[in-house]
């Protein structure tokens, strides 16, 4: 049986991103299949959000820059696609999900609000390796390609050789393709932001706010993705969701001692 990558995002199945990286994984002739499952329309920034409450809806959709391509979009969020690409629409269980290419950097604690690494994350949840893939804001269809063109040449390390378990990889690429240094292995930095609410007034009266806010510049250690950006190299860092704090363990049991007793 044939190996099968599931590709998915959280800007929508249009965008240009999956657009491409989908041509570029399914012309490489690497003997794998594709299936490609994504939003109908943009879910950036909703998170590990799942759809509860009303049904989803599945329907075809063909890639705009080749017609044999052909793909399913779903009425709801990035971590959904996932779940009901692997639970009931694919024939197989995924070897690899590819999460991309975002439009815009997710670095340092972006990664807590992105859509394109939660839906990472829920492949890792599932069991399957997984990678999400950015492009920093300002991109061209040139630096797309580029990108698409890089994970494609990494996905046949990913099929050979296994990630670690609950772990993915999220890659973020510079925005001018032809400036890159080469590729750094990072942690995640810090995302800054100074938030502020617009408050209006909408026809009917009604008081509604809309969020704004502009990223705050900071010192960023050597070996962080957000410095990588900075420096023009690739970024690639390996990412889990066990957010247990280990090193507090000890001094919380001690803390809680006599209630522990009980």
């Amino acid at each position: 049986m044939k190996k099968m990558i599931l590709l998915t995002n959280d800007d929508g199945i249009y965008a240009e991103g999956i657009q491409l990286l989908g041509q570029a994984l399914f012309e490489s002739g690497a003997g794998y299949d594709l299936a490609i499952v994504a939003p109908n329309h943009e879910q950036s920034a909703v998170g590990h959000a799942i759809t509860m409450h009303r049904p989803l809806r599945v329907h075809k959709a063909r890639f705009l820059h080749n017609p044999d391509l052909v793909g399913w979009s779903v009425n709801g969020t990035p971590s959904d696609c996932v779940k009901l690409a692997v639970e009931a629409i694919l024939p197989q269980k995924p070897d690899l999900v590819i999460s991309g290419i975002n439009r815009g950097g997710n670095l340092g604690t972006d990664v807590i609000y992105s859509g394109t690494v939660s839906a990472a994350v829920e492949g890792i949840i599932l069991g399957i390796p997984a990678v999400a893939v950015s492009l920093m804001e300002g991109g061209t269809e040139k630096d797309f390609k580029y990108a698409a063109a890089f994970v494609r040449d990494l996905v046949p390390r990913l099929l050979e050789n296994s990630l670690p378990q609950g772990t993915i990889l999220n890659i973020n690429v510079p925005s001018d393709s032809e400036k890159i240094k080469g590729i750094r292995i990072t942690r995640l930095g810090k995302r800054q932001y100074m938030n502020s609410f617009d408050r209006r007034i909408d026809p009917r009266g009604e008081v509604y706010y809309w969020l704004a806010g502009e990223l705050v510049e900071g010192d960023e250690p050597e070996d962080s993705d957000v410095q990588a950006m900075l420096d023009g190299y690739i970024s690639i860092t390996p990412v889990h969701f066990d957010l247990t704090n280990y090193d507090y363990l000890p001094e919380l049991e001690k803390l809680l001692h006599d209630l522990l007793q009980k």
